[in-house]
């Protein structure tokens, strides 16, 4: 378990994006109340240690995921290390007093999140900051090494996301504001073309996101929400009803093909795999040339949205692509 193994997940859920405002101010709120009274107040146990399932793993993990990190407990029941594991990060949490939820996931009854995460054993341990998966260990670990890496990830959530917040009852009714509280800001220009953006992707219309945060660009193309909502939105929508295992099987067996690899790398983006995804785009530029090798090369820079300019593994794999390109 070394923060080495530590990498953050291609995609950001777009279900986060409309979360975070509220999550936000769920936070500050908090904040201002613990100010307020002198202190951090004590968050219960019940609002740190949740057990998820399928159905309510976007709400209790990845929407709250824009507030403050989430640490996954992927577990069983006839694990034995799983049950030495469990209760050291249960009480790990409760020390941390609200830096960090854990949500325990049993992958008997939850086989899906356990393929979606590409576990290959248990106990896994998983953090989700931001909507973007980050995976931490896999098996037991001394508790030294467990609570190193749990104090990166909350300075990763703090200096890279700026998740400064303590965890919330998600379920906890919107009080008037604390004394001291700012009032939200007005309404920005845009904010009914995002929210268009947004219903439509929680009705399942990635064609109407898509043209929502178009209508957004057209009129400010350096707007930053619309242009990794734009980024993201197109990502989901090729990926949407592919077959996995027929895509990657295409890829193994025509590695020069760029169609084929092409849309293997925007599973491996959607799945997490970004320095995969990254690679195998540099690899089919560096083995193909002319229409070939632009399509690769334009998709590579496509995913360089969604991840962001400022992430390393962007600016390690434009020095690649340099490489083979010059």
């Amino acid at each position: 378990m070394q923060p080495r193994n530590m990498s953050m997940s291609g995609v950001v859920d777009l279900a986060a994006v409309k979360a975070a405002g509220e999550a936000k101010a769920k936070a500050e709120q908090a904040r201002a109340e613990a100010a307020r009274q002198g202190g951090s107040a004590a968050v219960p146990p019940s609002a740190l240690v949740i057990d998820v399932d399928e159905a309510g793993f976007e709400r209790d993990v990845i929407q709250r995921s824009a507030e403050v990190p989430v640490v996954i407990d992927f577990w069983a029941e006839w694990c034995e290390p799983c049950k030495q594991l469990g209760p050291l990060l249960e009480r790990l949490a409760v020390e941390a007093n609200g830096r960090f939820v854990l949500a325990k996931v049993d992958v008997d009854a939850n086989q899906m999140l356990m393929q979606q995460f590409g576990i290959q054993g248990i106990p896994a341990v998983f953090a989700v900051v931001a909507g973007q998966a980050l995976p931490l260990f896999q098996g037991a670990a001394p508790e030294a090494q467990i609570r190193e890496t749990l104090a990166q990830l909350i300075q990763v959530a703090e200096e890279r996301f700026g998740l400064t917040g303590i965890a919330v009852d998600p379920d906890a009714e919107g009080a008037a504001p604390a004394e001291g509280v700012a009032a939200a800001a007005p309404a920005g220009p845009y904010d009914a073309l995002l929210e268009a953006a947004m219903a439509a992707l929680d009705a399942g219309d990635l064609a109407g996101a898509v043209q929502a945060y178009k209508n957004v660009l057209a009129d400010d193309p350096g707007h930053p929400e619309a242009k990794l909502g734009l980024a993201q939105a197109e990502l989901l929508r090729r990926v949407q009803g592919m077959n996995p295992q027929e895509v990657r099987a295409a890829a193994a067996e025509n590695p020069k093909d760029p169609a084929a690899q092409i849309a293997a790398a925007d599973l491996d983006l959607v799945g997490g795999h970004v320095e995969d995804a990254f690679g195998r785009l540099v690899d089919t530029v560096r083995v193909t040339a002319g229409e070939d090798r632009d399509a690769a090369r334009l998709r590579l820079l496509e995913l360089f949205e969604v991840i962001g300019g400022d992430d390393p593994r962007v600016g390690a794999a434009r020095t690649a692509l340099a490489r083979v390109l010059f």
